[in-house]
């Protein structure tokens, strides 16, 4: 089918298709087009300019969007969408008190999400899931990388794999998966990392590998968790079955995670609340991206990722929500670009392009998704009528969004 949207009021992030990532100072610059039109053949963006360029030709659908701005749909590239229950009770232990390190020490957490999810049936697993990530589309997410991690045993890791397997032959925008075994120790295992450790190795890695699972492979390297040497084991194992690393690092405490990271070549080093100078030099000299998650620091209150270090040291910097049941129960990234603009000082420009096309590169498919060009998928948010898009950060809480499309057709 072809569409044609005309008198688009602007139409952001328009870049040459070659263009995979925006680094450093670029961040700030956001191409658009003002009084744009917009065509698309089937799922693809087929051409665009400025109406006073427009050539008549014959069109399937006509939808004039005057006092509309369109941009490409959010691409979450960080998020735990697939679980089970809530923990609504341990946000009530929060606001009494406790601190997130507290509440898992006493077996909450991770640990808590594990047990319920491994008590929860796969069809179950699959239905709860599948109605937050509808909610999330509807929110304008176009890409999302969901990540197990509250299995913690083989049986309800694949059980969680299975069922992102199932969203991804289901649902209409484009799904990455990650394998996070090392997310937390399970209770099992306290007294004996090491043979959790090969559990991860010596069977979830291989029957993930037969089962063609996961796109990418992550673990938790924080302290009490998965140290710098657990990190290197399951990266070494896992890049031998052709997972490429994203991982989470630089939470709570700065130890050389993100070092380590690079020499295994990961794709993004994720959370950077805490960074040194060794960290920041060492991402600049490498491909890795930086992913800020300032939904979590919000939530937990803890500092938020120093976007202003990054991005003017050179860097180029993405955005997603973590969307968990513990420590960032919402997917909404309109509400994270308003956070990064808020909290982290973050221009709207450098936002949107972190939510959009840096996104896009931290789950690798830049190539087809994160901007408007020629020849991408034609994912795309249509907003309410604004005067400006800076109104999508400003508006925090607000949900600017008129219609979303998916590969071509609109979303109901």
């Amino acid at each position: 089918m072809n569409i044609l949207f005309t008198h688009i009021k602007e139409l952001l992030q328009t870049r040459p298709k070659s263009e995979l990532k925006v680094v450093g100072t670029a961040m700030k610059k956001l191409p658009h087009i003002k009084n744009a039109f917009l065509r698309i053949q089937g799922d693809t963006i087929l051409d665009f300019g400025t109406m006073d360029d427009l050539v008549i030709q014959e069109t399937d659908e006509v939808v004039n969007v005057t006092g509309k701005i369109i941009l490409p749909t959010w691409c979450d590239s960080h998020s735990h969408v697939v679980y089970a229950g809530d923990r609504s009770q341990e946000f009530v232990d929060r606001l009494n008190g406790l601190s997130y390190e507290d509440i898992a020490a006493k077996g909450g957490g991770i640990l808590n999400s594990a047990q319920t999810l491994q008590d929860t049936s796969e069809d179950a697993l699959f239905e709860q899931s599948m109605e937050r990530v509808h909610a999330l589309i509807q929110l304008g997410t176009g890409a999302l990388e969901i990540k197990s991690g509250y299995g913690l045993s083989t049986e309800a890791e694949l059980k969680m794999l299975r069922v992102i397997k199932a969203i991804k032959e289901t649902a209409p925008l484009k799904i990455k998966a990650t394998f996070l075994g090392a997310h937390a120790i399970p209770k099992k295992y306290k007294n004996n990392k090491q043979a959790y450790l090969d559990l991860i190795i010596n069977t979830m890695l291989p029957e993930i590998h037969t089962q063609k699972l996961a796109d990418f492979v992550d673990v938790f390297c924080e302290k009490g968790y998965f140290s710098l040497e657990d990190t290197e084991q399951i990266l070494e194992a896992a890049t031998k079955y052709g997972l490429v690393p994203k991982i989470h690092v630089n939470q709570f405490n700065a130890f050389g995670g993100v070092g380590l990271g690079v020499k295994h070549k990961a794709l993004s080093v994720d959370h950077l609340e805490v960074l040194n100078t060794e960290d920041l030099e060492v991402l600049k000299k490498s491909s890795t991206i930086p992913v800020a998650l300032p939904g979590c620091s919000f939530f937990l209150g803890i500092p938020y990722t120093p976007a202003r270090k990054l991005i003017d040291g050179g860097m180029a910097l993405a955005i997603a929500t973590d969307f968990n049941p513990g420590s960032a129960p919402s997917g909404n990234m309109n509400f994270v670009v308003s956070l990064a603009c808020i909290k982290m000082n973050m221009s709207p420009e450098e936002a949107i392009n972190a939510a959009t096309l840096n996104g896009a590169y931290a789950m690798n498919i830049s190539e087809q998704y994160g901007s408007i060009a020629t020849g991408k998928k034609a994912n795309l948010i249509i907003t309410k009528n604004m005067t400006s898009y800076r109104q999508i950060p400003y508006h925090f809480g607000n949900n600017p969004i008129h219609k979303v499309m998916i590969n071509g057709e609109f979303v109901n």
